[in-house]
C-alpha cells in the first residue's frame, strides 16, 4: 500500500494531538482561498478542528482575478470573490473572514486611487489593506517551489513608495512578504514611510533550499540583526508564521509524516521568540499561512505548536499575539 501523499489529508491524519489551551481566542490574520483548491469548506474545516479561531484575514493570493476589463481593476474579482466567502461564513457558526487585504499595483499613480475605491465598493465593509509583495527571488526562482512575483527594486520604486504612502493617508496599511536578502530593502522602506503600517509576512522567510540549503546559521545569524533593525521602524508589524513553506527548508513537505508540534517548536521556536523579543507581543500577530503550510503540517498542530512556544509569555501577550494585534491592525471590531 502506498504512503499518502504528503499534504493530503490522510497524510496530515497521521499526526493527531489534542488541544492545547482550547478555549483562548485566535484571530487569525493571514490565510488564503482559491476556488476549487482551497475554498470556504476548507477553510472551516481548518479552523473548526479544535482551537477557538473565531475570525479571520484573508491575504491575496491572485484568486479569481477578472479575465477582462481595465488591467489594474482586475485584481477586484478577488475580492468580490472572498466577499462573498465571507458572507457565507459570517451567517454560519464557525469563524468568520473578518476581513480583506487585497492586491493593486501601488506604481499605479493616478488610476490607484481607483483601483483601492473599487476594492472598497466590492469588499462590502471588508477591505483592510493592499499586498503588493516583494518578493523577488532572481536568480535563484529555478530553486523554489513558490517563487515570488514581484519585479526587481521594487520597494525602492519612487512610484511604488508613493502608492504605499497613499494607503496610509487612507488608513489603510501595506502586508509583503519577501525573501531573507531582502530584508534590509524592506528596512529603507519602512524608514521612507514611517506614516503608514507595514506588515511583514513569514519573518522576511528565511530560505533553506536550492542554494542556500547547507546555510541556515549563517542566514540565521543575518536574520536576527536584520528582524533586530527592522523592529526599530515603529510602523512595522510582524506576522509570525509562514515558515513551514517548503522553500523555507525545513523538509516536512517530503517526509513520511508531518511534524508534531514538539518537532515544530524544537525547529522553528528561535525565530518566533526572536522576533517577538525584539517587537515585543503589541506588534506580532500569529499567523497560520493556511493553505500553504498546510503542505508541512496540519491546522491543529500547527496552533499547538504556536502556543507552546509562547507557553512562558504573560496572559496580556498571549492575548496580543493570538488576537488583540489582528483585531487593532486589521480594525476587527468584536474580537477579543
Amino acid at each position: 500500500m502506498n504512503a499518502p501523499n504528503p499534504g493530503s489529508p490522510e497524510w496530515l491524519a497521521l499526526v493527531d494531538e489534542d488541544v492545547i489551551d482550547p478555549e483562548r481566542p485566535i484571530v487569525d490574520p493571514h490565510h488564503h482561498l482559491w476556488p476549487a483548491r482551497y475554498g470556504l469548506d476548507e477553510l472551516l474545516a481548518d479552523t473548526g478542528s479544535g482551537h477557538r479561531i473565531e475570525k479571520t484575514v484573508f491575504i491575496e493570493c491572485h484568486a479569481s482575478y477578472r479575465s477582462d476589463g481595465p488591467e489594474h481593476l482586475r485584481p477586484v474579482g478577488e475580492t468580490e470573490f472572498v466577499a462573498q466567502a465571507a458572507a457565507k461564513s459570517a451567517a454560519g457558526p464557525g469563524a468568520t473572514i473578518a476581513a480583506i487585504v487585497a492586491h493593486a499595483d501601488l506604481r499605479l499613480g493616478d488610476k490607484l486611487e481607483e483601483a483601492l475605491d473599487a476594492h472598497a465598493a466590492a469588499g462590502q465593509g471588508l477591505f483592510r489593506g493592499i499586498r503588493h509583495a516583494g518578493a523577488h527571488a532572481g536568480e535563484h526562482a529555478s530553486s523554489l517551489l513558490i517563487a515570488g512575483r514581484g519585479p526587481a527594486g521594487l520597494y525602492a520604486d519612487t512610484d511604488f513608495r508613493a502608492g504605499v504612502r497613499r494607503l496610509g493617508e487612507r488608513g489603510l496599511c501595506y502586508d509583503t512578504w519577501h525573501y531573507h536578502f531582502q530584508n534590509r530593502d524592506f528596512l529603507e522602506l519602512a524608514r521612507a514611510v514611517p506614516n503608514t503600517t507595514l506588515v511583514l509576512d513569514h519573518f522576511g522567510t528565511p530560505l533553506g533550499v536550492g542554494p542556500f540549503a547547507d546555510q541556515r546559521p549563517a542566514i540565521f545569524e543575518q536574520w536576527k540583526k536584520d528582524i533586530a533593525e527592522i523592529a526599530s521602524c515603529p510602523n512595522v508589524i510582524a506576522k509570525l508564521g509562514g515558515l513551514a513553506m517548503p522553500d523555507n527548508g525545513f523538509g516536512w513537505n517530503t517526509a513520511p509524516k508531518p511534524p508534531s508540534s514538539d518537532e515544530f517548536v524544537e525547529a522553528q521556536a528561535p525565530y518566533y521568540l526572536h522576533t517577538l523579543e525584539c517587537f515585543g507581543a503589541e506588534r506580532c500577530m500569529m499567523e497560520s499561512n493556511f493553505p500553504v503550510d498546510r503542505m508541512s503540517l496540519g491546522y491543529r498542530v500547527l496552533w499547538n505548536g504556536l502556543k507552546k512556544i509562547v507557553a512562558g509569555a504573560s496572559e496580556t501577550e498571549k492575548q496580543a499575539l493570538f488576537s488583540g494585534t489582528a483585531t487593532r491592525v486589521y480594525r476587527l471590531e468584536g474580537s477579543q
